[in-house]
């Protein structure tokens, strides 16, 4: 049982329809034409600074976020406010550091990026499976997600209904990716940005107004709800079945700031934007809309347990990740009216456009790394209609196999997979950026070195964590074949990742050609002026 009367699922299911219908059409009324790859890949660059900005906010307010997130909020208190917190650090990290560079000497994807400085097969087909290798994991997520939502939500008890859910949010997904391209994606997201923005305004107005507007009395009445009294507001709660809770805390931090400011579905926003100027004030509208969504998660996640309980939560779902939906249920009251069967149907409807939004931006970005990386580097590139073509169908090849993943991973937690997905941003996504970017001898070898050492350090370590094995809420709970000591990997493939690439440009020992020189030159003036405006033909 949800919990939710039939007003309010019905009111779900005709908003879920009419969302679906709406974003469909929208997507085919934006989508590019079939050869105009500037427009599939990045809209012209011609997304005013506040579209641009709501649309990487809806890249960062993803499943991980309202549901996982949210879901340690309600249950381990403060420890969850701090990893949202580290996830705002993220977005800054990303606002003041990388917007800019990659802006400006990207073109489509974060293989440009990497291989502007050295242009070779090799990088681009590294970068390429690099990118996939980090979203995929995460789009079981999002998608695993859509079904147990739908499910939940809307009553569904039957295993072939929520795979069936599961299908069709994963239909939904390539068609936003593969019709609507860049412009298409970018407004399902600025959609979902106001509508999640919105209704979750409305639930914290409500969840204060029930504690007298006091938010002490709020954190108070959740502390004595959760069942872990005082240390519900200190840290540590988390992690309190670890061997080293400070370590493993830092490492969780790490890898959600390193890796979420370099995951190639928020990067690629970085070129949809006219002039450095545009990123600038893009960034500083997601910043705000991020911020604003974390307090307003703080609030309904920590009402959640203050108003209906760690026990309940916990029956709805072992990690919590319905405390957003039960905060926000709670907060209309007892019964629901036929306005605040809408209103919550709002909620519901927003969570879902979030999980499907976030998971075609990861379609989009994998679809694009297929179709222009794999091609990019030929002798005679492909014809423009040829790599649209060629991206469309990417969209199809990568959604197809996620879709079955997500059926089988939807049974099991999935904070594993959302481990992997930001510790190899950070481990290897993020020292090969900022060593490209940054560092005048680093040279082609160190750049495969740090991806591939970043790579196969993640997907090594990530077994041996109890996140996969050893506890009732791991992934596979009978087992036990945990050996790491921290729950994420990141303490030591974040450092492996920066050191290989250190290491190999030390050790090759070698001064930089003349040609090489003036690559960096032609690399130094993109990195600091960007290149020229691009306008839409239309």
């Amino acid at each position: 049982m949800t919990g939710f009367g039939g007003s309010a699922q019905s009111w779900s299911l005709v908003a879920f329809c009419a969302v679906v219908a709406l974003t469909l059409l929208l997507c085919v009324l934006t989508g590019p034409e079939a050869d105009d790859l500037p427009e599939f890949y990045t809209g012209y660059r011609s997304l005013s600074p506040l579209r641009n900005g709501l649309a990487v906010a809806g890249d960062y307010i993803s499943a991980a976020t309202v549901l996982t997130i949210g879901g340690i909020i309600a249950l381990c208190g403060y420890d969850g406010i701090v990893l949202a917190l580290s996830a705002l650090l993220s977005l800054l990290l990303l606002m003041f550091l990388l917007a800019e560079p990659l802006h400006n000497t990207g073109r489509y994807t974060m293989g440009d990026a990497l291989a502007r400085r050295h242009p070779a097969r090799s990088v681009r087909v590294t970068a390429c499976l690099v990118t996939l290798a980090a979203l995929v994991p995460m789009m079981v997520v999002q998608l695993a997600g859509v079904g147990e939502l739908l499910a939940y939500v809307l009553g569904f008890s039957d295993i072939g209904m929520r795979d069936g859910c599961v299908a069709g949010a994963g239909v939904l997904m390539i068609s936003y990716a593969a019709l609507g391209g860049m412009p298409g994606t970018a407004l399902v997201q600025i959609i979902k940005t106001v509508a999640l923005l919105g209704s979750g305004l409305v639930v914290s107005v409500l969840i204060l107004r029930a504690f007298d507007w006091q938010p002490q009395t709020l954190f108070h009445a959740a502390a004595r709800q959760s069942g872990a009294g005082d240390a519900y507001l200190t840290w540590g709660l988390q992690y309190s079945s670890s061997p080293h809770p400070a370590l493993d805390m830092a490492s969780t931090q790490c890898a959600i700031v390193l890796g979420g400011a370099c995951l190639p579905h928020v990067t690629m926003r970085m070129y949809t934007a006219g002039t450095p100027r545009q990123v600038r004030r893009a960034m500083s509208w997601a910043v705000s809309s991020v911020t604003l969504f974390i307090l307003m998660l703080t609030v309904i996640c920590t009402g959640a347990t203050a108003l209906v309980g760690h026990d309940r939560i916990t029956a709805a779902d072992a990690h919590g990740t319905t405390a957003y939906l039960l905060g926000a249920r709670a907060a209309f009251g007892a019964t629901l009216s036929r306005p605040e069967s809408l209103l919550f149907a709002t909620v519901t409807t927003a969570v879902f456009l979030t999980l499907l939004a976030s998971v075609a931006s990861m379609t989009l970005a994998c679809a694009n790394t297929l179709a222009h990386d794999l091609t990019a580097s030929r002798a005679t590139p492909p014809a423009p209609a040829r790599e649209l073509a060629l991206a469309r169908f990417s969209a199809l090849a990568v959604g197809v196999p996620t879709v079955l993943l997500a059926v089988l991973a939807q049974r099991r937690s999935l904070q594993p997979l959302a481990t992997v997905s930001f510790t190899l941003g950070a481990s290897a996504i993020a020292p090969a950026l900022l060593y490209t970017l940054f560092w005048r001898r680093y040279t082609r070898t160190a750049l495969l070195a740090t991806l591939v050492v970043g790579a196969l350090s993640v997907l090594a370590l990530t077994p041996g964590t109890t996140l996969v094995s050893g506890t009732p809420l791991s992934a596979f709970p009978d087992a036990d074949f945990a050996w790491f000591p921290y729950n994420t990997p990141a303490l030591v493939s974040v450092p492996a990742g920066f050191l290989a690439g250190w290491l190999t440009t030390v050790l090759s020992g070698r001064r930089a050609t003349d040609r090489e020189r003036t690559r960096y030159a032609s690399h130094e003036h993109h990195l600091l002026t960007g290149p020229p405006p691009r306008r839409s033909p239309r």
